[in-house]
Parts: structure tokens; C-alpha cells; sequence
């Protein structure tokens, strides 16, 4: 009898660790709509969301939803808070020196300047969010990098003169500059940056990576993934 207590209690706890094995922590920003984005209700909504439970549900995954700032996002991830990231974070060479990356989910896209006139000075001050491809890319470029945490303070300080500029994912910056009644116009060209934009990782978890590759690929396979980036950026953005 205790011999058959024991297989049990074992058997009860194999069970509660893989159950736990598949519960996996997704980590977003929450503040970068229509990518990621706090809805009404307190809870993360936007594209990734949307996308990230089908990759969950077709990886047969329980996902729970955490939030946080960009500027912590990676040192978060790796200090075991949570298990993926899905944040629109492009794939860059120098994210993957300390990250993982699925595929992408999403095609590079382009990368935007907007601001008060036209004829605003693109070598003059330039805002960015912390720790983005576009605080990298002006960086280079001669102009001075003002850095924000969020988005939305990139556009602000253009609006209140501090900035001559703000540079931005283009898909974030549409509705802006669209809903601006034209204070907000583009200038200069459009700037291609990243890899695309993909699930971050762990190193270590190779495993948990492929599940969600395979996942992605199943999406991209039936087209369910053109359909969802449709729905959320319009008919206009670039699908795979």
C-alpha cells in the first residue's frame, strides 16, 4: 500500500510539472498600439495579443499575459519574469547577442520621421524611444538622439518644441500623424531598419523556441497570419 501511495503521489507530481512546464509568462510593453496596448479593462490587447494566443493555443501552451517598460524588457525576460517577449521588437544583430529569436511574425517594416513642418532639420535634435533600432539608427547620423521611455513621449516633445523630430516604427506613427489635422506630417524618406519583428527568448530555451516556430509556420502556411497583420495595420502592410 505505501509502495502504491508513492507511485501515486509521484505520478500526481509528474503531472503538476508538466502541467507547470506548460504554462508559459508572455511578456509585452503594453503602451505601443496597435502592436501591444492596455485596453479598458486593464488588460493587454492589440495585434500581439491577438496573435500571441492562437501561436499559444495551436503550440497547445497556457499563456498568461505580463506587462512592463520597454527599457526593462530584455533584463526582465532574463531574470525569469516571464518566458517570451512580444513587444514589436525588431531582430537585430545586437539583440541576438543576448537573445533568442523566433522567425518573424511580422515583415521589416519601415521606420518614419514625423514632425512640425517639412522642412524640419533631420541633423538637428531627434526624439526616440530608449533602447529601439531607431535610437541606434540616429545615433549614427549625426543628429542629437533625445531619448524617451515610451513612444507617445517621442511625438509629445516634437509637439512642444523640444525635439525637431521623432523617429518611430512607421505603422505606430500612421494614426498620429493621420489624426494630427496636420500638425504632424512626414519628412525625409522612409527608413527600412531590423530583420522584422520577432519573439524574444532565452538562450536556454531552444525548446520553448521551436514550439512557437512551428506555431508561426502553421500560421503562415494557412494565411491566418496575413489576415490578422490586415486587421490590425490595414490593406496596405506589408504581409509575408
Amino acid at each position: 500500500m505505501k509502495k502504491l501511495a508513492l507511485t501515486l503521489g509521484v505520478l500526481a507530481l509528474s503531472a503538476t510539472t508538466a502541467f507547470a512546464q506548460q504554462t508559459v509568462r508572455m511578456g509585452t510593453e503594453g503602451a505601443y498600439p496597435p502592436y501591444n496596448m492596455i485596453n479598458d479593462k486593464g488588460e493587454v490587447d492589440g495585434f500581439e495579443r491577438e496573435l500571441g494566443d492562437e501561436l499559444c493555443k495551436r503550440a497547445e501552451l497556457t499563456c498568461t499575459w505580463v506587462s512592463t517598460d520597454w527599457d526593462s524588457i530584455i533584463p526582465n525576460l532574463t531574470a525569469g519574469n516571464y518566458d517570451t517577449i512580444l513587444a514589436g521588437m525588431s531582430i537585430t544583430e545586437e539583440r541576438k547577442a543576448v537573445l533568442n529569436f523566433s522567425q518573424a511574425y511580422f515583415p521589416p517594416s519601415a521606420s518614419a520621421f514625423a514632425a512640425l513642418s517639412a522642412d524640419a532639420d533631420l541633423k538637428g535634435v531627434i526624439a526616440a524611444q530608449t533602447g529601439t533600432i531607431q535610437a541606434s539608427h540616429v545615433a549614427t547620423t549625426g543628429a542629437t538622439l533625445l531619448e524617451f521611455a515610451t513612444p507617445d513621449e517621442t511625438v509629445a516633445a516634437v509637439r512642444n518644441g523640444e525635439a525637431d523630430a521623432a523617429l518611430a516604427d512607421k505603422d505606430f506613427l500612421v494614426p498620429i500623424v493621420n489624426e494630427s489635422n496636420g500638425e504632424l506630417v512626414w519628412v525625409g524618406e522612409d527608413i527600412p531598419l531590423g530583420e522584422g519583428i520577432g519573439i524574444g527568448f532565452r538562450k536556454s530555451d531552444d525548446e520553448l523556441k521551436g514550439k512557437f516556430d512551428k506555431a508561426i509556420d502553421s500560421m503562415k502556411a494557412d494565411g491566418s497570419l496575413n489576415v490578422l497583420i490586415k486587421k490590425w495595420f490595414g490593406d496596405e502592410a506589408n504581409t509575408f
